[in-house]
């Protein structure tokens, strides 16, 4: 009977497979990263047409009293200067 329920609402799998509709920790606000994770912002970037990734971006501890009390746009601007940039995937399960 499970096969023949994912061939009626396939929609029911997408969520079984990402559980996007899941947020851990419980009533963690992700869209303020600073409360969880030091040195970090929330950023949001247009892939396409439509389509917006939102991001954390996290500066090394050896950054971590110059990013003190900086706004969004240190945290961009950080992103094009020389440091090496390390992209993490968290995978297809849960949240950022």
């Amino acid at each position: 009977s499970v096969p023949f329920l994912i061939r009626l609402f396939p929609s029911v799998l997408t969520k079984f497979v990402y559980l996007n509709f899941l947020a851990f920790p419980f009533f963690a606000d992700f869209r303020r990263p600073e409360l969880l994770v030091n040195n970090t912002v929330s950023l949001h970037l247009t892939t396409e047409p439509g389509v917006t990734v939102g991001i954390w971006h996290t500066v090394p501890g050896s950054r971590a009293a110059e990013a003190r009390g900086q706004d969004q746009r240190w945290y961009e601007e950080a992103l094009a200067d020389a440091h090496p940039v390390i992209i993490y995937l968290h995978g297809n399960g849960g949240t950022r």
